[in-house]
């Protein structure tokens, strides 16, 4: 079965790369360009894992993480957070919000298809 990930990124060009990327892996992938519309596609899609920037409009990941944790229903979706944002307090933010990882950008598309894999519990 193929695992479900949705990118959230205001990004389009970090949008468009993710999302070819994790389609070539086989993924089936959703994609949200701010906070709100990815707190709506998480409630609706309940995608296995979600990729999620931290600075978007609207809400950001932090908002939606910590959205994400206090809902019974959802707080089973793995987060792995993404962003240029790579201070120590950003970081521990993240993970104290309940992200299940944190990458910083730019990073290695290879290392980033490696910790999905890690994330969805699959082998390498």
């Amino acid at each position: 079965m193929s695992h479900k990930i949705l990118i959230a990124d205001d990004e389009p060009n970090i949008l468009i790369s993710l999302e070819f990327l994790m389609k070539r892996e086989g993924y089936e992938v959703l994609v949200a360009r701010d906070g709100q519309e990815a707190l709506d596609a998480i409630e609706r899609e309940r995608p296995a894992l979600v990729l999620l920037d931290v600075m978007m409009p609207v809400k950001t990941g932090f908002d939606v993480c910590h959205e994400v944790r206090a809902s019974e229903a959802l707080r089973g979706t793995r987060i792995l957070m993404l962003t240029a944002k790579g201070r120590d307090t950003d970081v521990a933010k993240g993970l104290a919000l309940g992200a299940d990882a944190y990458m910083t950008k730019p990073f290695s598309t290879k290392e980033l298809v490696h910790k999905v894999r890690e994330m969805l519990g699959e082998a390498a």
